[in-house]
């Protein structure tokens, strides 16, 4: 054979090992081993409950398990830095919130634009935030702990979860609706503050509805006002925070899926895929119903649709935080 002929052969050789994905150029199907989330706070909280509660179905359709890690420090800052810093490969991804997302970033001197670094997968969840206290709180309801705070400023300890939190955010908002003084305790996370409400070490929190529902339901802790403008089907006796006197005071609560800035598209819609068929699950779909979490819209739990939401609350609430001159601990 020809030298020109050899040199034909090996062209056309080379032509159909990349036409058929030869070994130098095989694809890995994604997901190939376990996809880790990451929840950026420590167990006991409501991140934990709605991770544990999709990663069996989500783990189902990639047909990979889920493992979850809780990395808690900072507001949740530390555990979204890991995630922004990840090879954007799919396999390690935030399950993060209001807090992580969106108040944390105001005031934290992160490494990370929360705008930019994350790639938005899917919004997974909204619920709601309340008052709640420790069972033998003096006031039997609204009013009357309206009523004894005013009386005795700076007496009742407020639990909250990181400096600008939800929690904090909610605590000073409601001090400055009702004229009230509270002493601010600082906790790692929701899970510690829960407890030490059920231990009446600490008065009173703005905490998330699922995670403490049911210790209200328990008798363990109470509940004085719900941050929402109507009532709440799962705690129907609770008043909203406009029927006690603190106008407009609503929180949504809502969660989201993120991976890290320059996971490929296609990674993005798989890991929807897998989270919006996790959200339509019977099993699912009851479990939210008992906990009393929303379901998001259908155009929220898009990459698109989280992403434009986010943008959004950022609008709205960073003025809100930054104006409140909140130190990071």
């Amino acid at each position: 054979m020809s030298a020109h002929s050899t040199r034909l052969l090996l062209a056309s050789v080379l032509v159909v090992v990349a036409m058929t994905g030869g070994p130098a150029n095989a694809q890995v199907v994604y997901p190939s081993h376990p996809v880790k989330i990451i929840i950026p706070a420590p167990t006991g909280g409501p991140g934990g409950v709605l991770a544990h509660l999709l990663s069996e179905p989500v783990g189902k359709a990639l047909k990979q398990p889920v493992v979850i890690e809780f990395v808690p420090g900072a507001n949740g800052t530390i555990g979204a830095s890991r995630v922004a810093t990840a090879a954007p490969d799919g396999y390690t991804v935030l399950l993060s919130n209001w807090n992580t997302q969106l108040a944390a970033s105001a005031f934290y001197p992160v490494k990370y634009d929360v705008q930019t670094d994350f790639e938005p997968i899917a919004m997974l969840a909204i619920s709601r935030l309340w008052l709640v206290a420790r069972k033998d709180f003096p006031a039997k309801d609204a009013g009357e702990l309206i009523d004894w705070l005013r009386a005795n400023p700076n007496k009742a300890s407020a639990a909250f979860v990181g400096a600008g939190s939800a929690a904090h955010v909610c605590g000073m908002h409601f001090q400055n609706l009702t004229q009230t003084q509270l002493q601010f305790v600082f906790y790692r996370g929701g899970g510690p503050a829960y407890q030490d409400l059920v231990g009446g070490h600490v008065d009173l929190m703005c905490a998330e509805t699922t995670a403490t529902l049911p210790l209200v339901r328990a008798g363990q802790i109470k509940a004085y006002a719900l941050m929402a403008s109507k009532r709440w089907a799962e705690a129907p006796d609770v008043p909203t925070m406009d029927e006690i006197g603190a106008p407009s005071l609503y929180m949504p609560w809502w969660q989201g899926l993120w991976a890290p800035k320059g996971t490929p598209r296609d990674i993005v819609a798989r890991l929807n895929d897998a989270i919006v068929g996790a959200l339509i699950d019977p099993v699912v779909v009851q479990r939210f119903k008992e906990l009393g979490l929303e379901l998001p819209p259908r155009e929220q739990q898009s990459p698109e649709g989280l992403g434009a939401y986010h943008r959004e609350e950022i609008g709205k609430w960073w003025p809100i935080i930054k104006a409140m001159n909140i130190k990071a601990e």
